[in-house]
C-alpha cells in the first residue's frame, strides 16, 4: 500500500470520528448549569453535612444555591459566613455579594447554673431523657441539666459544661451560630443572637407562670426591671407575660448601663462568658 493511500485511510477515519463526536456532543445530554455551578458552590462549603442550614448535606445545599442565589440569605451557612475564603468563593460561583453584617450570629444560654437538684437523678444522663421523665430535677424548673446534649451535637466544640456551676456554657470566640444546640436544648434556653450584640441574659425564670413546687434559684433574676429602666434607648422591651427582659438588638448601643444596674449580675458581656473550672484538689 502506497503512502498516499494510507494517508487517505488515516484521514478518513480522523474525519469520521470527529463526526461521531460531534453528533454524540449534540445528542447526548450535557450536564446541566446548575449542576456545574452546584459543584463549583459545594467546594467552598465546610463539608460537615450538620444540617443546620435546613438541607440533608452540604452538596444538597449547594444545589438549592445554584437554583435559588437567596438560599444563601435565606439559610446561611454560619460556618461559612465567618470564613472569608469560603465565602468570597461562594461570592464568585454565584456572582453576588453576600452582606454578612446582619446575618452572623452567636449562641447564648440563658442560664447561669448553680440551681441545686431536688432530688438524685439516676436515669440515663441525657437533658432529654431527664426532662422527659420527670421534667428535670433542679429546684428551678427552667433551669439547664447540665449533661450536655447541646455540646454533644455542637460541630465546632464550642460548647462545654462548666464544671462549678453546672451549666452548659457556649464559648463565643468558637461559636458560629449554626443553631444545632438550639433544638437539642429540652428546656429552650438557647438563643441566637447577634453575634456583635455582645450581651447576654443568663436567666429563663418566668415569675408570673404559677407552676407549683418551682422555686427560683438564688442566683437568678430578681424581676426588679432595673436594667429595663436604667436603658435609655428602648433597647430592653420588658417581657409582661413571661417577666422578664428582651433585648432589641438594633437599638443596643452598648453603653452597659443595664449591666451596671443588675444586682445579680445575670447581664453581662459575651466576652465575658468563660466556663468555670473547680480548684484542685490539695
Amino acid at each position: 500500500m502506497s503512502v498516499i493511500w494510507i494517508v487517505i485511510i488515516l484521514s478518513a477515519i480522523g474525519l469520521v470520528s470527529g463526526i461521531l463526536i460531534f453528533i454524540v456532543n449534540k445528542v447526548l445530554p450535557r450536564e446541566p448549569e446548575s449542576l456545574k455551578r452546584a459543584e463549583q458552590v459545594a467546594q467552598y462549603l465546610p463539608g460537615y453535612n450538620c444540617g443546620a442550614c435546613g438541607y440533608p448535606g452540604c452538596f444538597a445545599y449547594a444545589q438549592a444555591a445554584a437554583e435559588d442565589k437567596d438560599i444563601i440569605t435565606k439559610n446561611p451557612c454560619a460556618t461559612v459566613l465567618q470564613d472569608e475564603s469560603m465565602l468570597s468563593g461562594i461570592e464568585e460561583a454565584l456572582g453576588l455579594e453576600i452582606d454578612t453584617s446582619q446575618m452572623n450570629k452567636k449562641a447564648v444560654v440563658h442560664c447561669y447554673g448553680v440551681t441545686v437538684p431536688l432530688g438524685d437523678y439516676e436515669g440515663i444522663k441525657t437533658c432529654d431523657a431527664a426532662n422527659s421523665l420527670v421534667g428535670g430535677f433542679k429546684r428551678c424548673s427552667y433551669g439547664c441539666l447540665g449533661f450536655g446534649d447541646c455540646a454533644v451535637v455542637c460541630p465546632q466544640d464550642a460548647i462545654t459544661i462548666d464544671e462549678v456551676r453546672n451549666v452548659a456554657v457556649v464559648d463565643p470566640d468558637k461559636c458560629t451560630g449554626c443553631g444545632l444546640c438550639i433544638n437539642q436544648c429540652s428546656k429552650g434556653i438557647i438563643e441566637l443572637v447577634p453575634a456583635d450584640s455582645n450581651i447576654v441574659f443568663r436567666c429563663s425564670y418566668e415569675s408570673l407562670k404559677d407552676i407549683p413546687g418551682r422555686e427560683r434559684c438564688d442566683e437568678g433574676c430578681l424581676h426588679c426591671r432595673k436594667c429595663f429602666k436604667a436603658c435609655e434607648h428602648d433597647a430592653i422591651i420588658w417581657n409582661r407575660e413571661k417577666g422578664i427582659p428582651e433585648f432589641d438588638f438594633s437599638k443596643c448601643i452598648m453603653c452597659g448601663e443595664c449591666i451596671e444596674a443588675c444586682p445579680h449580675n445575670r447581664l453581662i458581656e459575651l466576652k465575658n462568658v468563660v466556663p468555670h473550672k473547680p480548684a484542685l484538689k490539695k
